[in-house]
Order: structure tokens, then C-alpha cells, then sequence
């Protein structure tokens, strides 16, 4: 859930062309979440009240949403009151006309003209009604129309988009009814960002009719889903690997090593590159690595190769040990597993 929600609040921001330090990131959830296994980065004030709206959004899923409650978290997205040097009204719905323009002074394009600002008022009140009704409506279609509406509505001077991905989350949680988030549809979002803003306006010049933002939102959410799969599976085979070789006695150096290939670092083991990323000479590096050999935790590639590379060993035991009460359960035809 950690990682999952470092990438979300990672992706959501650089969608709107901030890029945020991931291990500030990560370590900020990890001090709010209580997980004291991960490297520690000081995180600026900026990244702790971003994570801060994320995670309240998150955990308190059900909770009713207010105006006070939008404004405070607009707030936090500005600490300093101003976006991209020039100051802007933090913590209320927007006083000045709104204009989505891109292209160079001069010559800009208008994309999108939002509501006046004196109907921001009772625009947000029928969305906010519209949020905490409970309608027998799919949640993914309920989340997919609240990130669509909130933005066309544009409520604030500036962090709508990021808000209103925070806002579909919300909806995603609700109807999972449950604060554990392990996929995020942001990531997905950044990966295909031209596509998103071209969707959008389309849709916001068209006749109300969502159909094909719904379909590219629900084929977000999938894409979403089959890259949560490939992060819980590296995630458990991390897990599994510490639980096994938690009494092998080890370097620092290695440790962190090891993490690093553990968690996805693409390219292979060799004592090249271990010198390089542990910032050791290429001898500790070989040190290092037969070590790890000769205690089963590393195996060579292709023995006796003239350039050895290595990969790490994975138990390949019955893992079921470290599950409790897994059952299954059927529920509307589909197959539950818990």
C-alpha cells in the first residue's frame, strides 16, 4: 500500500508537470503509515501535506465531503500561497474566470472556458450532494464521473486536477469499502497524458454524453490493476526472500544492494555494476558477491563465464506459511479470495 500510494501521489502531481523527490515521498507515508523498514529522506513541508490529503482522503473514505473540507485540501497543495511564482487564492473556490489555454503568449489556445465564478457556489453544492448520495451505481462509473465533473466544474485557481484524482480514489475506496489501496489509476493517467487532455476536452465540448471518457477512464483502471499485479508480486517476492534469509548474516552494503535489485533495478548483477551503485571498488564488489554465493543467497548465471553475472536465489517452498484463514467465496459470480 506503501509503494502503491508513493506512485499515486508521484504520477498525480507530475500529470500537472510537478515532479516531486520519490524517497521524500515514500518515506513521508512510511512515517504516517508506522512502517520503519524504509531508508529515511527528509521530505519538504510541500510533500508532507500532499501526502497528508492523500492519505486522509484514503483511510477516511466514508467520511461526508464538504466545501471546508476541499478548501483545506487545496491549501495544503500551496504552503506558501503561490503556484509557479505567482500568488493565487489558496483555500477558497475561485473569485476570477478561468481559461485552460496552452501555446505561447500571443498566440494561446483556449481549451476550455470554466464555470463563471459566481456559479462555482451552486455547482459544487450539487456535486458535493451528488458525492455522498448513495446511488446502486458501479463505483468505477461513480469515480470516472466525479473525476470529470470536478474538473469541467475547475472550483479552484489551481490543484483541480490533482484534487479531483484524490476525489476518484475516494470513490474507488467507498465502493471497496475498504482503506487498503493497492493500484492507482494516476500512474496510467501520466503514461497516456496527451490522450487524457484531449479526451477531456473533447467531452467538455460535447452534448453530456461520457461514453468514451468512461471506456478510456475504465481502461485506466485495468491497465492499473495488471501493473498493481506485477508491484505486489516483486513486493511479496521481497518479502518472502527477507523472511528466509533473515538470519544470514550480512553487510550493510549488501543489504542495500540486494534491496535494490529486489525492488525492480534493471540490469544484472555483475561486479561491475555492484561497484558502481555501491560506490566500492570493483575487488569489494567481488568480495561482496561470492560471498553471497558461498551463502546461497546469489547464484552465477552461466558458470564459468568469462563475464559472470548473477541473480538472486527465490526459495521455491511451499510459501503457504505465511497465510492464515485463506478462503474463497463466491459473490456475484465472481470469485472472492480472502
Amino acid at each position: 500500500m506503501a509503494e502503491n500510494l508513493t506512485y499515486d501521489v508521484v504520477y498525480s502531481s507530475e500529470i500537472e508537470g510537478i515532479r516531486l523527490n520519490v524517497d521524500e515521498v515514500r518515506s513521508s507515508i512510511a512515517r504516517k503509515l508506522g512502517i520503519e523498514s524504509v531508508k529515511y529522506t527528509a521530505p519538504s513541508h510541500y510533500v508532507d501535506s500532499v501526502v497528508g490529503v492523500m492519505l486522509e482522503a484514503i483511510q477516511h473514505y466514508d467520511m461526508p465531503l464538504s466545501k471546508e473540507k476541499l478548501c483545506a485540501w487545496q491549501a495544503a497543495f500551496f504552503p506558501s500561497g503561490y503556484s509557479e511564482g505567482s500568488q493565487i487564492e489558496i483555500g477558497q473556490y475561485r473569485t476570477n474566470e478561468e481559461h485552460i489555454v496552452s501555446g505561447m503568449f500571443g498566440r494561446e489556445k483556449i481549451h476550455y472556458i470554466a464555470p463563471s465564478p459566481d456559479r462555482v457556489e451552486e455547482e459544487m453544492q450539487k456535486f458535493l450532494t451528488w458525492f455522498d448520495k448513495d446511488e446502486p451505481v458501479s463505483s468505477v462509473i461513480r469515480s470516472a464521473i466525479s473525476h470529470f465533473w470536478f474538473v469541467s466544474i475547475h472550483p479552484f485557481e489551481d490543484g483541480n486536477g490533482r484534487l479531483a484524482r484524490i476525489l476518484s480514489d475516494m470513490l474507488l475506496a467507498r465502493g471497496e469499502k475498504s482503506e487498503f489501496s493497492f493500484y492507482n489509476v494516476s500512474s496510467q493517467i501520466n503514461k497516456d497524458k496527451s490522450h487524457y487532455y484531449d479526451i477531456l476536452e473533447r467531452m467538455q465540448h460535447g452534448d453530456g454524453d461520457l461514453t468514451e471518457w468512461l471506456v478510456w477512464y475504465m481502461q485506466k483502471l485495468v491497465e492499473a490493476l495488471d501493473e498493481a499485479d506485477t508491484i505486489v508480486t516483486t513486493i511479496l517476492n521481497k518479502s518472502f526472500f527477507w523472511q528466509k534469509a533473515s538470519s544470514v548474516p550480512m553487510t550493510e552494503r549488501q543489504t542495500q544492494m540486494l534491496n535494490l535489485f529486489l525492488d525492480g533495478y534493471e540490469a544484472k548483477i555483475t561486479s561491475k555494476t555492484w561497484s558502481t551503485l555501491a560506490k566500492c571498488s570493483k575487488d569489494t564488489a567481488i568480495r561482496d558477491i561470492q560471498d553471497l554465493v558461498d551463502k546461497n543467497i546469489l547464484r552465477e548465471d552461466i558458470p564459468g563465464a568469462k563475464r559472470p553475472s548473477y541473480s538472486i536465489v527465490y526459495d521455491a517452498e511451499d510459501l503457504s506459511q505465511f497465510f492464515t484463514e485463506v478462503s474463497i467465496s463466491e459473490e456475484n459470480e465472481f470469485a472472492k479470495e480472502f
